[in-house]
């Protein structure tokens, strides 16, 4: 138990955003300073660890409620902090910086609390918890990430069909535009094709990214009434804020990292080979092993506390806050990644020749 209480460090982000609003001035910032300070300095030091669990082991933490309750805690957290942001915004006569501030404190405060953990119950069948994630992913103004992220991502994943699957050469910036834009558009395609295949009209209620819609107005309105319209563009930054944190993830999860079309005009199965993995211990607690991620496609419902190191998966040089600062300068990142690409390809190169015997 002792050894799981690691992931109670994963609360630093919240003390940290109520610490940023609270005091303001220098601290505004708050869990800026520990996810984009803090943490990629420590890993640049601290040790990896590709351990994974013993069989017993997995099974018992897989069966623990304290993992879910961690994830929990967070909406009642978000909700909270929002409140005092909000009710701070009417009265508090902050300065230009100290906003800057304090909305960049609440943008990375929904794309970790929000956006990641929503990610994780996401993928859970349970109505509460696709309810708990919708919870998390509204003040993102993000909802349609619950369709588009399990349907269209997770099979597309590794190819250009994917708008979340990041080109080799492909600058940041612009694959935020293309993945925004693309994910919405995918949402809405993906929606409307389950509807119609069980005889119903992709324009009626029955449509969720219709009542995303709608929910996702409800709650601006809800804000614009109760704190007013200054508040109100307030809330809409810091959900951009939000999800650009979570496109940047995306970014670094998937770059360069293609799939091969058969034949047959389909792609070849997800493996570990199509993702990006990282094991710095750090981010694995702060995003609850997020950084696992090729364990994660490669088996979308295995909870997080048992994700597992897989060997053939490749390794980011660095952790994914370090590697999503690189990522914000684009001839650093790829300078430093495409030898990554050009390694992970040589190797996939070798893996086919092994296998067909030839050489």
């Amino acid at each position: 138990m002792l050894r799981d209480a690691k992931y109670l460090l994963a609360y630093l982000i919240p003390l940290a955003v109520l610490g940023g609003i609270y005091f303001g001035g220098i601290w505004s910032p708050g869990s800026v300073y520990i996810a984009f300070v803090m943490i990629p300095l420590l890993e640049l030091v601290l040790p990896q660890s590709d351990q994974n669990l013993s069989p017993s082991l997995e099974s018992s933490k897989n069966a623990s409620f304290f993992f879910d309750l961690l994830l929990y805690l967070n909406i009642p957290i978000v909700y909270g902090l929002l409140w005092y942001f909000f009710s701070s915004a009417m009265t508090s006569d902050w300065s230009t910086l100290e906003t800057i501030g304090l909305l960049l404190n609440m943008g990375l405060l929904l794309g970790t609390l929000g956006i990641n953990v929503a990610h994780e119950l996401g993928h859970r069948p349970e109505w509460y918890n696709q309810l708990a994630a919708q919870a998390l992913l509204l003040p993102n103004l993000y909802l349609h990430f619950n369709i588009e992220h399990n349907r269209g991502h997770h099979k597309n994943v590794a190819t250009d069909e994917d708008p979340a699957s990041a080109r080799r050469g492909e600058v940041v910036y612009a694959f935020w535009l293309r993945s925004v834009v693309g994910s919405y558009r995918s949402a809405w395609a993906l929606e409307a094709e389950r509807l119609r295949r069980h005889g119903q009209s992709p324009g009626s209620w029955n449509n969720q990214m219709i009542r995303f819609q709608v929910s996702q107005i409800v709650y601006l309105t809800a804000i614009a009434a109760f704190f007013g319209p200054q508040v109100l563009l307030y809330a809409i930054l810091i959900a951009i804020g939000g999800f650009s944190l979570l496109e940047v993830v995306n970014y670094i999860e998937h770059y360069g990292l293609r799939r091969k079309k058969l034949a047959n005009g389909r792609y070849e199965r997800v493996t570990p080979q199509h993702s990006w993995n990282s094991d710095h211990e750090l981010g694995r607690i702060f995003l609850y092993e997020l950084t696992r991620h090729a364990d994660h496609h490669f088996k979308a419902n295995r909870k997080y506390q048992v994700l597992r190191h897989l060997d053939e998966s490749p390794q980011l040089p660095y952790g994914y806050p370090g590697s999503m600062l690189l990522a914000l300068f684009p001839p650093l990142w790829f300078r430093r990644m495409d030898r990554e690409v050009d390694r992970w390809q040589e190797s996939r190169r070798k893996t086919v020749v092994e296998s067909t015997g030839m050489g």
